[in-house]
Order: structure tokens, then sequence, then C-alpha cells
């Protein structure tokens, strides 16, 4: 079966039926647990792997940023001139925004001193403003929907506006606040968890509660990430973030080749 139905998705409320808008399908993946499961696990690679190439291979934070910069200007083109969406060129574009968006705060915290609650202010108002814009043009912003090349873009900005408010959000409530790492999962495990109670019990809005939860996963995903991964004295659990970044990455090729597989898999009548 196609990995696109006619039954409502959750967090959305919105069928996730093919949309055929300007010679393109829609460039956004079913919204399943399998997405959540995949989102949050890239959220998590972004954190470690930025560390991971900053420190293990000494590559530095300027120059770490020039080159995921470089990849992911790459892979968002590839993804771009993508006609619809395509499991492994929409995942892979997801974790190197990841990254990128991981970066952009560091520098701003580390390079630029200035401090997290700052930039957290500073990214959700960003990203009101390319809501604001995004709402003014194409009248939705609904993920199923992203089925022209202005959509596309915008939401693709909006992801990196997201990913960069994340990191900064986790690292406040971890290090700013020292509520340390696994407090702050729980935090925010927390509030998605009364987002989908407020979907499910109370039949909120439905565009409101997704964009909502995605802003949420991702300081989610860095807030465990460093709880998994940084050393027992600073509030982890010392497993590194090599194995964390490698089990995870496998994690994500397993699921994103099954996603690959129900997308191509030909559809039979019985």
């Amino acid at each position: 079966m196609s990995a696109y139905n006619s039954a409502s998705s959750p967090l959305t409320g919105v069928s996730s039926s093919p949309v055929q808008h300007n010679n393109m399908l829609n460039k956004v993946p079913e919204i399943t647990l399998i997405f959540w499961l995949i989102k949050m696990m890239s959220t998590t690679v972004g954190e470690t792997a930025a560390d991971f190439l900053i420190f293990n291979f000494k590559l530095g934070l300027p120059l770490t940023s020039v080159i995921m910069t470089v990849l992911f200007a790459i892979v968002l083109v590839i993804q771009l001139k993508a006609k619809q969406y395509i499991p492994w060129k929409y995942w892979l574009t997801v974790v190197f925004v990841s990254i990128l968006g991981t970066l952009i705060t560091d520098n701003m915290t580390d390079n630029l001193g200035i401090p997290l609650s700052y930039s957290t202010v500073g990214f959700s108002a960003l990203l009101a403003v390319v809501f604001a814009v995004w709402y003014s043009r194409e009248k939705t912003l609904s993920i199923h929907h992203i089925d022209t090349f202005p959509r596309e873009l915008f939401y693709w900005i909006a992801i990196l506006a997201t990913f960069a408010l994340g990191t900064a959000a986790g690292d406040w409530f971890a290090e700013g606040l020292h509520l340390g790492y696994l407090t702050s999962t729980l935090i925010f495990a927390a509030g998605i968890a009364i987002i989908a109670a407020g979907y499910y019990g109370f039949k909120s809005h439905s565009v409101l509660c997704f964009w909502l939860a995605y802003i949420l996963t991702r300081p989610l995903g860095a807030a465990f990430g460093d709880w998994l991964s940084q050393p027992l004295n600073n509030g982890g659990l010392g497993l590194g973030v090599t194995s964390i970044s490698v089990v995870f990455l496998l994690m994500i090729v397993g699921l994103v080749s099954y996603e690959t597989y129900k997308k191509n898999k030909p559809f039979t009548v019985k």
C-alpha cells in the first residue's frame, strides 16, 4: 500500500492523499508514528553529529559550519528538484537541516556571545514572521499542501527556524536554567503529551497542534541526545556522541528504508 492514503493523519486531521498542484505532488510524508520517530531521532543526530564533527574530528565550529552549510545546500537542491515525496531525499534534508540548525545556534552562543534566552526569543519571533508571511501568501500552513515551489521554500525555512529554536530552547532549559538534560527531556516530552491530549481529547486546531509538536520535538531531541551522550559528571549517561550518532543513524536508515518500501509497494486489489 502507498505511504499515502485517504485516512486522516495524527496531529493534522487532514487527509494525507496525494495532492496534485502545479505538476507537483505533496512533498511531505504522511504523519504517522514513524514520522515522529524519525523526526525525533534526526533531531538527536543533529545535536550529537555536530558535536562529533567539532570535537572528535577536531574540525572546530567555524569549519564545521561552513562544510555543513555547503552540504545542506546541495541536499536541499536535490530535494527541491523532486516532484513528489521521496523518503531518502526528504529525510536526508531533515538530518542536514537539523545539524545546520544546531550549528547556527552554537555559533550565536559561542562566537557571538548571544545568551540562549535571547536566541530562544529571537528564533521564536523569526518563526512567527515566517509563518505570517507564508500564510499571507499561500492562505494555508497545512503540510498536506506542500505542492508548489514557494510553499516548499517556506516549509524548509520554517523547519530550519524550528531546529535553531529547538537547539536554543533545549540548551537554555538544560544548561542556562540548570535543569539538567533529563529534567529538560521530561519537560519537553510532557509538552508534546499535552498537545497530543489537546488534539485527540479536545479536537484542538490540527495545523497548530502539528507545528507546536514539531517545534517541541527539536528541544526534546537535543536534551535527550545530550542526556545520552554527555559524561556522567555533566548529568548525562556517558554513552558518547559517536555511539549515539551511529545507533540513531542506523535506526533512521532502517525506518526510511521501510518508508521507501511502503511507498513503492504496488497496490493490489483482492
